[in-house]
């Protein structure tokens, strides 16, 4: 009888703390062939009828949206949406691609140009150019060059380069400081090279970074080895289908974006966000082909996010 109170107890105390468990609710910017603001109650907010690379919600309602090259805008564009809705281009591409651009505490934009002479741009809200260097990536495929470029807060810089399969992290000149090799060896005789998209400083200067084809996410100590990895094997599903995002929360868990989550199985996470253990605390579907490129998490639980965005 006392084994059995003692069951019940340990039963109802379990089902309490079930009870009481908040679920994770998110709102969130998703660039791509698709744009829009995403609600905590999975409606849409707002929309952009341009296809994005990269974007970012800041604190007073602004939205940074860098434009895929169009008919408009043939070499990509960065541009500016206040919250009365006004479009302000900050910044008109100059050859292929412009891949991304991230709005500094400074008041500056950092952007990343793609083609014949790849480069890193530092521009203020007038579009004025403040710093520019060649970046130092294969020139031969504009589209693979570079991404997810960000300023770091010592002023240096970190950018991608997908088929140099490396992370590179520069000075305010251009002179290489350090790469991150994103080759994940498979046996002793061969490698599986695996295209870098976003790079994290996070932490004591980590880095986390996406590997798009190769499935998976890693993150680098202050040394560059790798100490902790996120494949498929690690979650309910084949949820990696080409990890492009990522964001580190201000709690330590990390949203990933599979691009190509939706084709084969458009029931397959869009986002997911997982804890340091690989738990998964939440996950957002839509039913769609279409993936998202990047994204940022805009609020938890209903509360806005402050401070610098990690993604």
């Amino acid at each position: 009888m006392r084994r059995i109170l003692l069951i019940t107890t340990l039963f109802l105390v379990i089902i309490g703390n079930c009870a009481f468990a908040e679920k994770v609710t998110h709102s969130f910017l998703a660039t791509g062939q698709k744009t829009y603001i995403m609600g905590a109650d999975n409606k849409p907010s707002w929309t952009y009828p341009a296809v994005t690379r990269d974007g970012y919600v800041l604190d007073d309602g602004t939205i940074i949206l860098t434009l895929s090259k169009s008919k408009r805008y043939p070499g990509g564009a960065v541009v500016s949406i206040a919250p009365d809705g006004k479009e302000t281009l900050i910044w008109k591409g100059t050859q292929s691609e412009v891949n991304s651009a991230q709005p500094t505490t400074d008041g500056t934009y950092v952007i990343t140009e793609a083609g014949n002479n790849p480069r890193l741009l530092e521009v203020n809200s007038k579009g004025e150019v403040i710093v520019q260097f060649p970046l130092a990536c294969q020139k031969k495929n504009h589209h693979m060059q570079t991404r997810m470029a960000r300023k770091l807060s010592d002023g240096t810089y970190l950018a991608p380069h997908l088929l140099d399969f490396a992370v590179y992290h520069y000075d305010r000149d251009g002179k290489i400081l350090s790469k991150l090799d994103t080759t994940a060896p498979r046996d002793t005789e061969h490698k599986i090279h695996t295209w870098p998209f976003t790079a994290i400083r996070h932490g004591d200067d980590h880095t986390l970074v996406c590997c798009t084809h190769g499935n998976r996410v890693v993150d680098f100590d202050a040394n560059g080895k790798i100490v902790w990895t996120l494949t498929n094997d690690d979650l309910p599903g084949n949820w990696l289908q080409d990890p492009c995002g990522s964001q580190v929360l201000p709690n330590g868990n990390i949203v990933i974006t599979s691009y190509a989550g939706g084709r084969a199985d458009p029931q397959a996470p869009k986002l997911f966000e997982v804890t340091r253990d690989k738990k998964v605390v939440w996950k957002y579907t839509d039913g769609q082909k279409v993936g998202i490129h990047h994204f940022q998490i805009i609020t938890t639980n209903g509360n806005k996010l402050t401070g610098m965005v990690l993604k």
